[in-house]
């Protein structure tokens, strides 16, 4: 697991956050700094660069500090050169998960930063994004989708619920193009499209409620017009949201896009991206206690 570290007092936050993810999922924490010294694009900034040896005592305070807050878990630093974005998706070639705080510096602000952003649409491995601190209880809740590639987001969802000990909300975003109308006034189409956006959700969890038997689950069918309200109850009540990764993941981008933005300010519970096609794994072989494989 590899956790972007870059100084800020949000950094902090997400650096406890990384490690305590890294005992949960049982692996190694490797922390990163991305050190801009040999970066010359246009959107370096104008003030003075930190140098390398800031950089050396950044990731040394970094990995004592989580050593002190998850004792025996096993960690390494690296300091990188060049763009942040373009570093970490390098960088999410070799790691399980990558987990960045929302913005780049500046906590305060709703929108995600670059940074995130860029994560969102090329990193290789599930992105983890905190977005200011965890909450301790709360559903976890998947943006579930019928088309091909979405078992890995929905079989992560699976894995992360049973890891918390939560039940698994999952929602499915039906379009005017899955029925053809866009509301009950306008005729049947509106309920037969819905009716047939609920079966392909259910048909589509089955699988993967017999690999996690443990986990409860609640399927939720939304209009695409209501994604915004949706997204914020999910967001404060919460404690993961899980989406698919990529240019067609349109429930990621709403998170980080104009709808989120609205929502973010009461939005604090982190978001778990994943690219189409990662290896989804079972119950038994997420270690969570499943009992069939898919």
């Amino acid at each position: 697991m590899v956790v972007a570290v870059d100084g800020s007092r949000s950094g902090l936050a997400t650096l406890d956050f990384a490690a305590a993810q890294a005992v949960r999922h049982d692996a190694r924490l490797s922390i990163v700094h991305v050190w801009p010294g040999r970066y010359a694009g246009p959107f370096r900034g104008r003030g003075r660069v930190p140098g390398r040896d800031d950089g050396r005592r950044l990731l040394e305070i970094a990995a004592a500090r989580a050593g002190l807050a998850a004792p025996g878990l096993s960690i390494d630093t690296e300091l990188l050169d060049g763009a942040a974005g373009n570093v970490l998706v390098g960088c999410s070639g070799r790691a399980g998960m990558i987990v960045v705080g929302h913005r780049d510096q500046v906590a305060s602000r709703p929108s995600w930063g670059s940074t995130a952003a860029y994560l969102a649409h090329h990193s290789s491995c599930p992105v983890l994004v905190h977005r200011g601190w965890s909450p301790v209880q709360g559903p976890v809740v998947v943006a579930a989708s019928a088309r091909a590639g979405s078992a890995a987001t929905l079989g992560h969802a699976f894995a992360e619920a049973a890891r918390l000990g939560e039940r698994l909300v999952a929602v499915h975003i039906w379009s005017p193009v899955d029925g053809g109308e866009r509301s009950p006034a306008q005729g049947s189409g509106f309920i037969a499209g819905r009716q047939s956006a609920e079966r392909r959700l259910a048909q589509e969890l089955a699988g993967w409620s017999a690999a996690f038997p443990g986990v409860g689950v609640e399927r939720v069918v939304v209009h695409d017009l209501d994604v915004a309200y949706t997204l914020g109850r999910a967001s404060r009540r919460g404690r993961l949201l899980v989406a698919g990764m990529g240019r067609t993941g349109g429930f990621a981008e709403v998170l980080y896009g104009s709808a989120g933005l609205a929502t973010a300010r009461q939005a604090p519970c982190p978001v778990l991206l994943v690219p189409p096609g990662w290896p989804a794994r079972t119950g038994l072989e997420a270690g969570v206690g499943g009992t069939a494989a898919r």
